[in-house]
């Protein structure tokens, strides 16, 4: 959620800080501020604004080291006090942290009698002021002193205003990177924030701990001895994540969908095989008994279409669960089960915790991620990539479409291996996925006509989708990108449910979205609507089935595709439906209100 950024070297520190947290203000933050080291004092800036408003604040003063952060608030409310970074009492360190310190309460108390005093409402402020406690002339084992005595998560960036050669790094389930440059290093909590200015990384682990120069970069475990880290190359440049003429992110990466779809799908097919190295035996997969699949948010909805085909296809049953409820149900796991993990960021606190779960048990897992090097990519032994690129929006839209075309193409690979399906129409059905990309190119000409329906419900308080079948998971994930990005109330229905007590909200002015790609439940649907329409609530009819005019209001015709791989068409009006939406709305499309891209604490 919050973001870090830290710089030593030869440039501007606040030029490289305030295009370090642009980068990350994807995450979502409703304050920001800097703090650099000048003439042996730390001049600090903060605001409960936005970045333009941070770098307008900013003394003339320039510095060659300096600790940037974008912060939701957690503990106490968006103020210039809470505000990150906080400064300890005598004013000799100062700290930027992301995560969240579970005994801050005790240790507060522990400070208080030793007579430290608090000016913030947050869990952070504890931390500088436990490092000066325990500081002895050395910042590194006050550091690490520190870090023992906190619970819960942390990133930190740490410096101390007598030595601006120098800033110290750690973690604890939390990602931070270390970004290693000529003549210059950096801290970030994502790659995104540095790559304009490097594309080597080091990647700390839990209780790691980093010593930046301006010309170099000591690692250190938790028992404080060095060891040597690799860097690694970021297949990514600052273009990739340009919003290349588009006025929004989202509105980008919705068009982006074609590319992604097409990236993902070459990566794992070759001719007319699926090509996946996962460390899975034929007779493991052979032995399969149930799938869990377990993600959160937009990556469910994912999971849910993953259900459906993997179940129809490979007859194996699969149980999706939110990874928030699953860590805490004491899951029922057999040996022969199979867990599928899916992650856009790859740094999803409420998965990792369930990965760590599964692990403990035993069993076998895979995951889906967008992200290389991330922490779920190194837990697993099992990765599955999507191939989307940085996805830069809050609201997910091209990491949804690949997660979904990867489960697909596994649902595909499994059926094959297990010889449940007919591998004539197995084969058909992975040419049209492969030419899918293609249908979605000609969704995206139709822009107009979504535009023209969002002006016809920009005014409402809510909004229905619904859906039975695959359709009603479609439903789910179109009204989740109404809601999070233009604060209508929109709720998904399943159709066979509305006289089970949802058809009590049906009544004029009421516009609801009816989806409808399965064929043998085009009787039902059709049936489902005329008691919407009698109630005189208005339909929008998202179907790429002949079903005659009398029945709908507006309707948006999908070019025909399998009713299998049906989602990947159908979630694009939906996607653009609730960027036009929020746009004129005039709502900050890409920074929704109190939501951030990668979710890192509970």
């Amino acid at each position: 959620m919050c973001g870090i950024v830290g710089y030593i070297g030869s440039k501007s520190a606040e030029n490289v800080l305030i295009s370090g947290l642009r980068r990350l203000e994807y995450r979502g933050y409703d304050s920001c501020g800097i703090a650099t080291i000048h003439d042996g004092k730390f001049a600090v800036s903060k605001t409960t604004k936005r970045i333009d408003d941070l770098e307008s604040n900013l003394k003339e003063d320039v510095s060659t080291i300096g600790i940037g952060h974008t912060r939701w608030a957690t503990h106490g409310a968006a103020t210039i006090a809470n505000a990150h970074p906080h400064v300890s009492n005598s004013e000799k360190f100062i700290v930027v942290h992301n995560g969240i310190i579970e005994n801050y309460v005790a240790l507060k108390e522990l400070l208080k009698e030793k007579g430290f005093q608090f000016y913030s409402d947050t869990d952070t402020e504890v931390i500088p002021n436990l490092i000066e406690m325990n500081y002895d002339g050395d910042l590194l084992k006050a550091v690490k002193k520190t870090t023992d005595m906190l619970e819960g998560s942390f990133a930190l960036g740490i410096l101390d205003k007598d030595d601006s050669s120098t800033l110290v790094a750690t973690r604890r389930n939390s990602p931070l990177i270390i970004g290693v440059g000529e003549g210059e290093n950096f801290i970030a909590s994502d790659f995104s924030a540095i790559v304009k200015y490097t594309n080597q990384i080091d990647i700390l682990e839990n209780d790691q701990f980093a010593v930046l120069k301006k010309d170099e970069v000591d690692f250190y475990d938790n028992d404080l001895k060095e060891y040597h880290l690799e860097s690694q190359r970021v297949d990514i440049s600052d273009e990739d994540i340009e919003k290349n003429g588009y006025s929004h992110y989202m509105l980008k990466e919705i068009h982006e969908n074609t590319s992604t779809i097409k990236n993902t799908l070459d990566h794992y097919i070759s001719g007319d095989q699926i090509c996946f190295d996962l460390q899975l035996s034929e007779e493991e997969l052979e032995n399969i008994q149930q799938i869990h699949i377990v993600a959160c948010g937009t990556a469910t909805h994912a999971g849910l279409n993953g259900k459906n085909i993997i179940e129809k296809l490979a007859r194996i049953p699969v149980n999706v669960v939110a990874a928030s409820e699953f860590r805490y149900q004491n899951p029922i796991l057999s040996p022969n089960d199979l867990v599928i993990f899916i992650s856009q960021s790859g740094e999803t606190a409420d998965t990792i915790a369930s990965i760590e779960l599964v692990k403990e048990r035993g069993v076998k897992f895979l995951s889906i991620v967008n992200v290389p090097n991330s922490t779920i990519d190194r837990m697993s032994e099992n990765v599955l990539f999507t191939k989307a690129g940085p996805e830069i929006a809050v609201a997910s839209t091209k990491a949804y479409v690949a997660q979904v075309c990867v489960l697909d193409l596994f649902a595909i690979f499994l059926a094959d291996k297990l010889h449940r399906a007919d591998r004539r129409f197995l084969q058909e059905l992975l040419d049209e996925l492969k030419n899918i990309h293609t249908k979605v190119e000609m969704v995206l000409e139709e822009d107009d006509q979504y535009l023209a329906y969002a002006k016809k419900i920009v005014g409402d308080k809510d909004i229905f989708y619904l859906g039975r079948g695959v359709d009603y998971y479609t439903a789910q994930e179109g009204s989740l990108k109404l809601k999070e990005i233009s604060y209508i109330h929109s709720e998904a229905m399943q159709l066979g449910e509305l006289k089970h007590g949802s058809i009590a909200l049906m009544e004029k002015g009421i516009h609801t979205i009816v989806l409808c790609t399965e064929e043998s439940l085009v009787g039902k649907v059709i049936s489902n609507i005329k008691e919407i329409k009698a109630r005189d609530a208005e339909v929008l009819l998202v179907s790429n089935l002949n079903i005659t005019e009398e029945v709908y209001d507006d309707m948006i015709h999908l070019p025909a595709v399998n009713e299998l791989l049906s989602p990947i068409v159908a979630v694009i009006p939906l996607q653009l439906i609730a960027y036009h939406v929020a746009v004129l709305k005039n709502l900050d499309v890409d920074k929704p209100r109190n939501l951030a891209k990668s979710v890192t604490v509970e």
